[in-house]
């Protein structure tokens, strides 16, 4: 079940309020043997070996893969250093280890909860005692106590809401500190200076009605290792002709849009341009498809 992005509800009495976290959506899936999954069924067991299973059989878990930094914030630098690594060695492990947040229960002991109210499920999870963090009421100050503190922001859920998989529902409004948006990465510019060998600046699109449209390219937000882990990303997917409807300036190198980007921005200008775009990493659990305005 997937969240609607909004403000906080006028009836925030109906609603319950959780920590929105920086991570990768994933499902654990709890029995004989664990397994862990992502949005569109891909394996992660194997991604994330640390993420062991509770002391509990035949449930299914929703929740969230989080890298936390030095300071115990989730950071979405941190976990690119490991969505890319399907069975990663044990160095990178300890050096950039993940936590599963858990903050759904829809299965227990082979039965269904997905049609009960989100607020039973969540009584249900907290019983469970696996470290689920609270939700809160609709009428705290969470929203603003994750500002304080550098976190993305909250997810408002319905205590009535049940839960319905593959749906995107206002039942669920996520509310964000910071803009942030998917893009498709469509080419990238080559650089100058001491990037001149590689990547200047990354091509984005978004899917409308007439095909991939061009929104901007950015250029800040990169280390050095992630530029060369791009760079090798992108070479494979290269293509001789745009893949966006509309004109891009410069000269650039074009690659098939398979790949998705999270960006930070300040606005959408009148040209339906992304403004000040900050580059924040790669989203494989997000398909090309679904990335639209």
């Amino acid at each position: 079940m997937l969240a609607v992005p909004g403000e906080l509800p006028s009836d925030r009495e109906r609603y319950g309020l959780e920590v929105k976290w920086d991570g990768i959506r994933a499902l654990m899936h709890l029995d004989d043997a664990l397994k862990v999954t992502g949005r569109h069924g891909a394996d992660y067991t194997r991604k994330y070996p640390e993420i062991s299973g509770f002391a509990i059989k035949n449930a299914v878990i929703d929740g969230e893969v989080v890298a936390l930094d030095p300071h115990g914030k989730p950071s979405f630098v941190r976990l690119q250093h490991r969505m890319h690594l399907t069975d990663p060695e044990p160095l990178i492990v300890d050096r950039y280890p993940v936590t599963y947040v858990p903050f759904d229960l829809l299965y227990l002991d082979r039965m269904s909860l997905c049609d009960l109210p989100y607020q039973d499920r969540r009584a249900l999870l907290d019983e469970l005692d696996i470290g689920a963090p609270p939700y809160f009421p609709g009428d705290s100050d969470l929203l603003s106590a994750t500002h304080e503190q550098g976190l993305e922001g909250v997810v408002a859920k319905r205590l009535d809401s049940p839960y319905r998989p593959g749906v995107r529902s206002p039942s669920w409004v996520k509310v964000k500190n910071l803009s942030t948006t998917e893009v498709v990465i469509g080419g990238w510019k080559p650089g100058k200076g001491r990037r001149a060998a590689g990547i200047g600046s990354l091509i984005m699109g978004v899917f409308t009605s007439r095909g991939l449209t061009y929104v901007g390219h950015v250029g800040t937000g990169f280390t050095d290792e992630v530029l060369n882990l791009l760079y090798a990303i992108l070479r494979p997917l290269e293509i001789p002709r745009s893949p966006f409807h509309n004109p891009v300036p410069w000269r650039n190198r074009w690659v098939r849009p398979d790949l998705v980007g999270e960006v930070a921005y300040t606005m959408w200008t009148d040209e339906q341009r992304l403004r000040h775009p900050v580059w924040r990493g790669l989203r494989p659990d997000k398909l090309p498809s679904e990335v639209r305005r």
